[in-house]
C-alpha cells in the first residue's frame, strides 16, 4: 500500500506559496495534453512547453489541458502564470498528501480528488492525487503519472458518444469525477474478492499469514476511507449550486456521482466491519485451537495421576512391604494400571471430553 502520510521536512520554513514537490516522483518528466473541442469539432496536441497551451486560453469553446507529472515546478508555475492561478493553489496541486476538497476562487474552482490503482503484482492499492481546475471554458488536470483514468472521457469526445460535447467545461469536469468514482468501484472488487478468499480461507486452514492479510486488508480500508469519505462533501459543495461556473442542467449529474460516492463508502465500511470481524474468529479460531490442545493433554496428565500415585506409593523404599515378595505383585500392578487408564479413558471419552 502507499505511504499513507508523505514526508512535509522539505517544506519546513519556506513561505507560504513555495513550490515544492511532495510525493513520490513516478514519471521522468511532464507530458501536457491539450484537447479543444465544441459540438462540431475535436483537437487533440501534445505541448512541449506550457507556452504551446497559450493559443487555447482564450478560445470561446473548451479547452482540457492535462499535465501527467507534478514534480517539475516550473511547469505548475508557468501554468498558473498563464490561467492567473492562486500561489497557494499552486502549492497545493503539488503536495500530494493533500485530502480532497473543493476551494472556490473568484474566477475559477479548485477541486482536489484521490484515485486509485490495482497493483496485481504486489497485491496492493496505490492511491494518488488529481487536481482539478474548472474555468469558465477550460478544465486543467493534474495527476501524478501518465494513467488509462481519463481515457473513457477522451474516446467520448472523439468519438461524440452522449451529451459531453454539447455541454460545457463543467459538465466536463463532472465526467472526469465519474471515471475516477467509477475506477473505485473496480477497485473495490478486487478487494472483495480478497476478502471472499481471507474468510474461506480463515474458516478452512487459519494461519500465521491469514493474520497478516487481514492487517494489511485493514490498513488498506483504513487508507481507502480516508481518501473516498470526504469526496462527498467535495460533490454536496458543488451541488448545493453556490458558483456561476456550474450549470443548473449539470446538477442532476452531480446527484448521481453523490450517490455512487455514497454507496461506495458503504462498500468500503461493510468491508471495514467484516475484516474486524474475521480478525475476531481468527483469535477465537486460534484459542479454540489451543483449548483443544490443552484439553487432551489435561486429559493424558489426569490418567496419570493415578497411576503416579500407584507408582510412588510402590516406589519407596519401606522394608514391610508384603506385596513386594509376592509372586504375582508386578503383573498385578500393571493389570491395575491399564485398567484403571482405559477406564477413565472410557469414561472421558463417553462425556466427549475428548
Amino acid at each position: 500500500m502507499a505511504q499513507s502520510v508523505k514526508k512535509r521536512s522539505k517544506k519546513a520554513g519556506l513561505p507560504p506559496g513555495t513550490l515544492v514537490h511532495i510525493g513520490d516522483r513516478v514519471t521522468e518528466q511532464s507530458k501536457i495534453t491539450v484537447i479543444n473541442y465544441d459540438e462540431e469539432q475535436f483537437l487533440e496536441v501534445e505541448a512541449k512547453t506550457p507556452e504551446e497551451c497559450s493559443p487555447f486560453k482564450d478560445k470561446t469553446n473548451v479547452t482540457w489541458i492535462n499535465v501527467d507529472g507534478i514534480h517539475e515546478a516550473e511547469t505548475i508555475e508557468k501554468m498558473g502564470q498563464m490561467f492567473s492561478l492562486h500561489p497557494l493553489l499552486l502549492e497545493d496541486i503539488m503536495n500530494t498528501d493533500q485530502r480532497p476538497k473543493m476551494e472556490s476562487y473568484d474566477d475559477y474552482l479548485f477541486i482536489v480528488l484521490k484515485t486509485l490503482f490495482y497493483d496485481e503484482k504486489e497485491k496492493s492499492t496505490i492511491t494518488e492525487q488529481i487536481s482539478i481546475v474548472l474555468g469558465a471554458n477550460y478544465v486543467l488536470s493534474f495527476q501524478e503519472r501518465e494513467s488509462n483514468v481519463f481515457y473513457p472521457v477522451t474516446e467520448r469526445l472523439k468519438n461524440s458518444k452522449g451529451k459531453i460535447k454539447k455541454m460545457g467545461a463543467d459538465y466536463l469536469v463532472y465526467s472526469l469525477i465519474d471515471v475516477i468514482i467509477d475506477n473505485y468501484f473496480i477497485i473495490l472488487e478486487k478487494l472483495g474478492e480478497r476478502v471472499d478468499d481471507l474468510e474461506v480461507q480463515l474458516v478452512t486452514s487459519p494461519k500465521t499469514e491469514t493474520l497478516k492479510s487481514i492487517q494489511s486488508l485493514k490498513r488498506e480500508m483504513i487508507f481507502l476511507r480516508r481518501s473516498v469519505w470526504p469526496l462527498r462533501e467535495v460533490i454536496s459543495s458543488m451541488e448545493r449550486g453556490e458558483s456561476t461556473l456550474i450549470q443548473s442542467s449539470t446538477y442532476v449529474y452531480l446527484r448521481d456521482i453523490y450517490d455512487h460516492t455514497i454507496q461506495a463508502i458503504d462498500t468500503i465500511e461493510t468491508y471495514r466491519d467484516m475484516l474486524s470481524g474475521m480478525l475476531d474468529i481468527y483469535l477465537s479460531s486460534v484459542s479454540n485451537k489451543l483449548n483443544e490442545v490443552m484439553k487432551v493433554l489435561t486429559v493424558i496428565a489426569t490418567i496419570f495421576i493415578p497411576l503416579t500415585f500407584i507408582v510412588g506409593v510402590y516406589g519407596m523404599n519401606f522394608e514391610h512391604m508384603p506385596e513386594l515378595k509376592w509372586r504375582w505383585g508386578y503383573p498385578s500392578i500393571w493389570l491395575l494400571m491399564i485398567s484403571i487408564g482405559v477406564f477413565m479413558a472410557f469414561y472421558f471419552r463417553k462425556k466427549k471430553w475428548f
